[in-house]
């Protein structure tokens, strides 16, 4: 290896490695921010937690290394063309294809493993990540009882405390509905005062009530009607035990999630399309076989030159063979209105069978473009990579300042493209290669007017070029009005 490309690669290597870990730890802050509702109130333990954030970092790296590829290779080359060495490489002969050619041979391996990341390691995390996601979604919160409102959290219960002591654990005038057996308020525990705690490792929570009673009515055994039993007793100490299994994190079974597109790899993607389609077609035929079913008739001209009506009804292809006579004009407005009613019944079932079909259609599109996406997530690479190398011997300004705000705006215009452009694929307005290559495809045009500038130490905004194009424009609109001023 050179000494040309251990420099480049030594000074982009750094600034790459810092920019992927900041970048993969502000997309972790975003989860957090989108989801902090999910984690409020409950006590779900550092595991819990040391789970979701490694499962989600590992998401967030394919969308993190473009963004930390453009910035790391705009930190590099601008702090070299800041600190003259750019411009005294390029005194000395060597283009910036030269220059570039060490960190582009990095990117590149970058890009592959982006891909194989993709199709591998993504699915994985995404299956695990929002599954265990979801199930911290349906934990119930800890339980909190709060003074005089009724807590409704463990099932068949009902409670309420008056007061509540400093110690969390001291209670004043309980009120303990059971509706276990779900025949409403007919059993009732009231006590002036208790005690609340936990046992077996807060798998059970007890209630030690003093001086109350308990009042129980129940249906009679023999049910006739408006006859209940009446039962009240009275305590000094009573226990009431209730079951907090409910209130655990419980894992769901992750084969429920495995059916989105986001759970699969490039295989299993290829054959839900090749089944999808295989069920599309079937359903089209089925469809067309059920028209052709369908009641109908076809009417032959020939008409009574006296009474002006059909007299002769002749059956055609897929038609029921049955003739009517059409002697009394009464029958006339009968079969017109059979037919009005039966082709508004057929054009319900057909709008009922496009919309299947075109339900079935947008689970193509879905798939068929997140297979895509693995390619074009480790494409964009490269291409970020082009821009930044371009745009750091443009601007020649390292450090954190000027890259970091060209590098979120570049970031933030190809996220608006993919979230465009993946809608209008997914909708079938484009089709889906468009769709998930359009961003790039941009990106590549920016890409090379900015590698060619680069190339030639030209800016992007100069002076000379905005006048050569007004002298052309000054040119083009005098030569319009004279030819105005001679018609």
């Amino acid at each position: 290896m050179k000494k040309i490309d251990k420099l480049f690669l030594k000074s982009f290597l750094g600034p790459f490695v810092l920019t992927t870990s900041v970048v993969v730890f502000i997309f972790l802050l975003r989860f957090l921010m989108m989801y902090f509702d999910y984690f409020i109130g409950k006590d779900l333990g550092i595991e819990v937690f040391g789970q979701l954030f490694s499962y989600f970092s590992l998401i967030t790296v394919p969308t993190a290394l473009p963004l930390a590829i453009l910035l790391a290779t705009l930190m590099t080359f601008g702090n070299l063309g800041e600190h003259t060495e750019l411009t005294a490489i390029k005194s000395a002969g060597i283009p910036l294809k030269r220059m570039m050619l060490s960190t582009f041979v990095f990117t590149s391996i970058v890009s592959l493993f982006s891909y194989f990341y993709n199709d591998r390691i993504t699915p994985w995390a995404n299956l695990k990540g929002y599954s265990l996601l979801w199930d911290v979604k349906t934990t119930k919160m800890t339980l909190n009882i709060q003074e005089g409102i009724f807590y409704k959290e463990i099932p068949g219960y009902r409670i309420k405390v008056q007061k509540k002591y400093p110690n969390q654990r001291a209670l004043k005038n309980v009120t303990v509905y059971d509706h276990t057996n779900s025949t409403g308020n007919k059993s009732v525990t009231l006590a002036d005062s208790g005690e609340m705690y936990t046992i077996n490792n807060a798998n059970y929570l007890v209630f030690e009530l003093f001086n109350g009673r308990n009042y129980i009515e129940a249906t009679s055994p023999t049910n006739t009607i408006n006859e209940t039993q009446f039962t009240k007793n009275k305590f000094k100490k009573n226990k009431m035990v209730f079951s907090l299994e409910s209130f655990g994190i419980k894992r769901t079974d992750e084969d429920q999630f495995k059916y989105h597109e986001y759970m699969k790899n490039t295989k299993e993607l290829t054959a839900k399309i090749d089944t999808a389609k295989k069920e599309l077609n079937r359903s089209k035929k089925e469809h067309l076989q059920n028209l052709k079913n369908q009641n109908s008739y076809i009417f032959r001209p020939f008409y009574n030159q006296e009474a002006k009506i059909l007299e002769k009804i002749e059956p055609g292809p897929w038609i029921q063979k049955k003739l009517i006579d059409f002697k009394k004009p009464t029958q006339e407005r009968e079969i017109l209105d059979y037919t009005k009613n039966r082709l508004s019944s057929i054009q319900t079932q057909l709008d009922t069978d496009m919309e299947l079909d075109k339900s079935k259609l947008k689970e193509i599109w879905r798939a068929d473009l997140e297979r895509w996406h693995k390619l074009t997530m480790a494409f964009a690479c490269m291409v970020m990579f082009v821009i930044g190398a371009s745009l750091g011997s443009i601007i020649k300004k390292g450090g954190f300042g000027m890259p970091v705000l060209v590098s979120v705006s570049f970031f933030i215009f190809y996220y608006v493209l993919i979230q465009l452009s993946d809608k209008y694929a997914k909708e079938g307005i484009i089709s889906v290669i468009l769709g998930a290559w359009l961003p790039c495809i941009i990106l590549s045009i920016i890409g090379v007017f900015l590698a060619l500038k680069a190339s030639n130490d030209q800016s992007i905004l100069e002076s000379e070029s905005f006048d050569k194009l007004k002298d052309k424009l000054l040119i083009y609109v005098s030569k319009f009005k004279k030819s105005e001023l001679k018609t």
